[in-house]
């Protein structure tokens, strides 16, 4: 077991696994504020003159190419499970090996290799959901039903040559460092044949299709752009790994011609998933966007919580509190693949002029109340809803799937994400996102695949 944080240490730095146990504060406090080394956080950023944002070519897809799961574990993931995996591979010694590794995670199309070689709390985010959803796509009919979902298929990824500006990489602090690719090839090859589609799938690709391939020069686009390659590495039990998401920020900050703060907004967690939903959904009301931040969680979204204040900087300028009130919410409660559905059954919000309203889950039904009336919203009738929105000539077989739909997700309801860390509760965005779609194919039937194959034709 790793020893809980010190002063001076950084959260992001511990152990991310379940289990791990770190030092529980009451709110107000959280984790330590990091005082970075002046130098290797300013010096970066006072090197770079100012000037126009960089020139736009294909940055970002070269961005999702060398990053990996841009493109390869697109839509899901879904030709994977590695979510039963006790244990992640190793990190590298330097961010530029880290960088490396993925490189050659790549071009070996190793899978394991390539999710191990992001940052682990990164990993277990894209990969603990895998399971769930390769079920729902083969119990649809969408994958074949002994497709290996930790083979990847249909394409491949070449990496040649790739050269680094080691001195030019920028320390933004202690555990996030952004290297620099300078040069090299990557070969991207699709073939749609070789994908784990079931039989009816394959049957609507269109015939004659080939494998496509393209390559990416490196260095041309890096001549186009201006500048290199940015890959954020970030620093995990004294080991470097490959970011996703830092890198994703790191692109998005320079667009916004911000830099990386020198602090960060720390974790302050809930007593439970219930209240950590409460407390989420009133600082959203009231614009907090620190207090939104605070109770992510610290681990898979610890970028969220570097990026924090010049998020919140960004908001100050529009954002303005609603003025309204969460007097009541309630949720039921399951255990999922790396944290715990909320399902939300009831709700009550006093808007701004002191109206009351309430929104209660009855079985497959939502009933709404305020302004002294009361309605319920069933599954027929969203799908009546529905239906007149897509038009009077609708096939019988769409109205079919729209009330498979509606009932389907009406009656499993609202689900919100949440983890735990260190016994505090945290709202997760990304795994509440995964799950809404989850939502979606437990509601679908295989003869709602069928009947929009049949319309397609």
């Amino acid at each position: 077991m790793s020893t809980p944080p010190q002063d001076g240490q950084w959260p992001y730095q511990q152990n991310q696994y379940p289990g791990q146990q770190y030092p529980q504060q009451p709110y107000g406090q959280g984790y330590p504020q990091q005082q970075y080394p002046q130098q290797p956080y300013t010096q970066p950023f006072q090197q770079l003159p100012p000037q126009q944002p960089p020139k736009r070519g294909r940055r970002g897809l070269i961005i999702g190419l060398v990053v990996a799961l841009v493109v390869l574990l697109g839509g899901g993931g879904t030709w994977f499970a590695l979510s039963q995996r006790n244990s992640i591979a190793s990190g590298a010694a330097t961010p530029t090996e880290a960088a490396r590794n993925l490189a050659t995670a790549l071009s070996g199309s190793d899978v394991v290799g390539m999710v191990g070689a992001l940052a682990p709390a990164e990993a277990k985010l894209l990969t603990e959901p895998i399971g769930q959803t390769t079920d729902e796509l083969k119990r649809l009919g969408i994958l074949k039903p002994d497709a290996n979902p930790e083979a990847l298929t249909g394409m491949q990824v070449k990496a040649e040559n790739l050269t680094f500006d080691e001195a030019g990489a920028e320390q933004v602090n202690d555990h996030l460092t952004i290297t620099k690719l300078t040069g090299g090839t990557i070969t991207v090859t699709a073939d749609p044949s070789k994908l784990p589609l079931s039989d009816k799938l394959m049957e609507q690709m269109p015939a004659g299709e080939g494998p496509q391939t393209e390559t990416i020069d490196i260095a041309d686009e890096v001549a186009d752009s201006g500048e290199p390659i940015r890959i954020a590495t970030v620093k995990v039990d004294g080991e470097w790994y490959p970011s996703l998401l830092y890198t994703m920020a790191d692109y998005a900050l320079r667009d916004a011609n911000e830099q990386w703060p020198s602090t960060s907004i720390p974790a302050r967690g809930a007593t439970s998933p219930n209240e950590a939903i409460k407390q989420l959904v009133q600082a959203a009301l009231d614009a907090d966007v620190t207090r939104v931040i605070e109770l992510l969680p610290p681990d898979e979204m610890a970028v969220l919580h570097d990026a924090g204040p010049a998020l919140v900087a960004a908001a100050a300028e529009d954002a303005e509190p609603s003025g309204a009130k969460l007097l009541d919410l309630r949720t039921e409660t399951s255990e999922v693949p790396g944290g715990t559905r909320a399902t939300v059954t009831h709700v009550q919000i006093q808007g701004p002029d002191g109206e009351t309203y309430t929104v209660t889950k009855k079985g497959d039904c939502y009933e709404a109340t305020g302004e002294g009336r009361t309605e319920e919203l069933c599954a027929d009738y969203l799908a009546d809803t529905l239906e007149d929105e897509v038009g009077s000539s609708v096939p019988e077989e769409v109205t079919q799937v729209l009330q498979h739909l509606s009932s389907g997700i009406l009656g499993q309801g609202l689900g919100v994400i949440t983890t735990e860390v260190a016994g505090q509760h945290y709202v997760s965005p990304l795994r509440t996102f995964n799950e809404l779609g989850l939502t979606v194919l437990r509601s679908l039937q295989p003869e709602d695949i069928t009947a929009l194959l049949r319309l397609a034709e």
